[in-house]
């Protein structure tokens, strides 16, 4: 299904489920339009007993609240949010890791990655400096 306005995302998967022309729907947030829509997406969904899934390009300081996301209820279809350590050697935030195949949701203060200042400095293999 593609999408056609940030404001009518709700709508349009109600539509597609009411017109039997989805059994399961794929929420990505950035596409959507941050996190309150996908979860509009997501209630509409539950609501009709469609299952969805989180599929977000996996960016360690959004990370969290894509975690967050696939808890809800109706996400009962695998994601692609995944331990941070597969993506990158070194993260720059909190690193995320897989507890028994699953990754624990954070909470309270853990919920926010804010990136580590020097951990973009210890990934650097490199510099250069152009002057024009």
């Amino acid at each position: 299904m593609r999408w056609t306005s940030r404001s009518s995302r709700a709508r349009s998967a109600a539509d597609a489920i009411a017109l039997g022309a989805c059994r399961i729907v794929n929420i990505k947030p950035g596409r959507v339009g941050g996190y309150l829509r996908p979860r509009r997406v997501h209630d509409v969904c539950a609501a009709h007993g469609v299952p969805v899934w989180c599929a977000a390009c996996w960016r360690p300081v959004s990370a969290a609240a894509n975690v967050a996301l696939a808890s809800l209820p109706g996400f009962t279809l695998p994601g692609d949010t995944s331990a941070s350590n597969r993506f990158y050697r070194t993260d720059i935030t909190e690193p995320f890791v897989l507890d028994s195949g699953h990754l624990p949701v954070p909470t309270g203060s853990r919920s926010r990655r804010h990136p580590d200042p020097g951990g973009p400095g210890r990934a650097t293999v490199d510099k250069a400096w152009l002057t024009s």
